[in-house]
Order: structure tokens, then C-alpha cells, then sequence
């Protein structure tokens, strides 16, 4: 794809079978001990999930607001989607990407499904006085420390989720799914190195992989921020960026992942993206996509053919 608008070329000299190539060697001796951790306190949560009733809409969704308490006492919200006719056989949980979150996904191929759409602490209708909502201050938030860094907060975020949609539909353990995009799908690729209580998952350009490659590939977005911070904070930030790289923990994902990643992506780096994937061993399938946050002619023809393999690979048994 041409660059026609940016100072840099977003496909980095890559092509996919270097993408294809991509890995992280080194992590953290103490990176299992740092997330079992938080894991655990995440599940000793009472997450209390509390529900009201919106609306039923014309898509055949019965639409209510959710909120549920997440690790440090943080109320997350977001909407909750059942189906108005039929029965309830399998649950999702969707994160979305830096720019928040507007409202839930209506067009979703899933009629038999629970579906939670949070809002992340500190973003949306999860915001927070304390946290700046703007990317490029809410991915700075606490960076000098490790423990209390805002990812792993975040992280914290999906797997009270899960709890607060266990909760509410306990018969569906062994039915869940996760969808993440961009901002989502790094944090996704974190929850589900941990998280048991996940069938499947779909990762769409996600982020936070290889932070290394992240701090020196020129780029827009979040990544910018945390490249100027790194310019006069080095240490201190590799030191907490390398518990937080979504590569490293996706070795440890043991499910079938899904995974739409870039050729060109000009605020998540291809590279970072093909690294998360790379480090899958398992089951896994890849949608290439040409480009990721950019538009381009092939778009929506890309969309459609990424949600037919959605529906397909989210349609066997293990998620019914």
C-alpha cells in the first residue's frame, strides 16, 4: 500500500513473511509469578454485577446498562446484550479501542449469546476524575510503576467481567468468548494467558506486542506518547513496559485464537502485531488485513469477509 499521508512508512519495510518472523526472546524471570498474582486478586473480587433495562431494539437486542466492581474498588460499566427471543447458550466479552466506546455492537452474528461491552477504568462510561480519558495521557497513567501501572488494571477489568457475566448467567462457564480490537485486543491477549474461563478469542491489530520494537518504530497514537515518556524515562519505563508486552504473555495462551492483523497500520506497528500472533502456539487462524487504523478501497470488502470467519469460527461446539 502507498504511503500518501503520514512522514513514515506505516508498513515499517515489512512484508508477511518477515511479519511472519517477528518474535520477542526475552521476558521477565518473575512475569508468571507478577500476573498469577493479579489474577488472583482479580477473582477474589465480589464484583456485585448490577443491570437495568435500556431498551429492545429493532436488532433483536434486548439492550441494559451494566455495571460490576473490578480490582481497587473500580466501578466499570458498559452495556450489557441479550436476545430477545431464544435462549441465552453462550456469553462475550468485547473491549474496544482507544477512541472509547460509544455504545454496544448491534450487528454482531451471535443471536444466542450474552454479550458485555465494558468500558475500561478510566475510559467511557468508566471515567474516572483521577484518569485522563485522552490516549495520550490515560496509556501514561502511573508508568513508573509497575504495580499500578493502568494496563494491568485494565487486565483486571476483563476477567472481573468475566465474573460479573458468571454471575449473572453461572450456566454459562465453559461458553465464553473474548473480542478485542486495537487497545482491547493487547489487553485481551493479557487476560486470556491467565484466564481459564475462556473458550476462544478474536484479536484484531492488537497492541502492546514486542514493546521494545514499540518504543523505536515511529508511530501516531498511544504509542507516541509512551515513545516521548521512554525519551526521558528509559529505565524506568522499559522496566514496567516489560511485564505489559502482549507478545510475551500470548506464549501462554492455551485456547483457539482468532487474529486480523495489518500489513500497514500507522498507530499500531504491523510488527507488534505479527509478534502477539507469532507467540500463539496453539490453535490459532490469521486474517491479513491491508491496513489497520487507515482506510483504504478493500475495506469494507475485508470487514465482511473477517465477520464470515467470525461467525464460522465462533460457531463450533466449544462455544455453544
Amino acid at each position: 500500500m502507498a504511503v500518501t499521508q503520514y512522514d513514515f512508512d506505516p508498513s515499517y519495510g515489512y512484508t508477511l513473511e518477515t511479519l511472519l518472523n517477528v518474535e520477542v526472546l526475552q521476558e521477565p524471570k518473575d512475569f508468571d509469578d507478577f500476573w498469577e498474582q493479579r489474577y488472583q486478586r482479580a477473582l477474589a473480587v465480589d464484583v456485585g454485577p448490577q443491570t437495568k433495562l435500556i431498551s429492545e431494539n429493532s436488532f433483536g437486542w434486548r439492550v441494559l446498562e451494566i455495571s460490576y466492581i473490578s480490582t481497587d474498588d473500580f466501578v466499570i460499566r458498559g452495556w450489557l446484550l441479550l436476545p430477545v427471543s431464544g435462549v441465552v447458550k453462550r456469553g462475550f466479552i468485547v473491549g474496544h479501542g482507544y477512541g472509547g466506546c460509544d455504545g454496544p455492537i448491534f450487528d454482531l452474528p451471535f443471536k444466542d449469546a450474552a454479550i458485555l461491552f465494558l468500558c475500561f477504568r478510566g475510559l467511557a462510561l468508566s471515567g474516572h476524575a483521577s484518569i485522563s480519558a485522552e490516549p495520550y495521557w490515560h496509556v501514561l497513567h502511573n508508568i513508573a510503576d509497575k504495580e499500578h501501572y493502568i494496563l494491568g488494571g485494565c487486565v483486571e477489568d476483563v476477567w472481573s467481567g468475566v465474573s460479573a457475566l458468571l454471575t449473572l448467567f453461572p450456566f454459562l462457564s465453559g461458553h465464553l468468548a473474548y473480542m478485542g480490537i486495537s487497545f482491547s485486543a493487547g489487553i485481551g491477549a493479557i487476560a486470556l494467558a491467565w484466564d481459564k474461563r475462556f473458550n476462544k478469542g478474536h484479536l484484531n491489530v492488537p497492541t502492546f506486542g514486542h514493546q521494545m520494537l514499540r518504543l523505536k518504530l515511529q508511530t501516531n497514537g498511544s504509542a507516541h506518547s509512551v515513545q516521548q515518556y521512554y525519551l526521558t524515562h528509559k529505565k524506568q519505563t522499559i522496566h514496567t513496559l516489560k511485564y505489559y508486552d502482549a507478545a510475551i504473555a500470548a506464549r501462554r495462551i492455551a485456547i483457539p485464537i482468532h487474529f486480523a492483523c495489518a500489513l500497514y497500520d500507522p498507530c499500531v506497528a504491523p510488527p507488534g502485531q505479527f509478534a502477539i500472533y507469532n507467540s500463539v502456539t496453539k490453535d490459532k487462524q490469521l486474517y491479513v488485513l491491508e491496513a489497520g487504523h487507515h482506510c483504504y478501497p478493500n475495506q469494507q470488502v475485508q470487514e465482511k469477509e473477517l465477520m464470515g470467519q467470525l461467525e464460522s469460527f465462533f460457531s463450533t461446539e466449544e462455544c455453544n
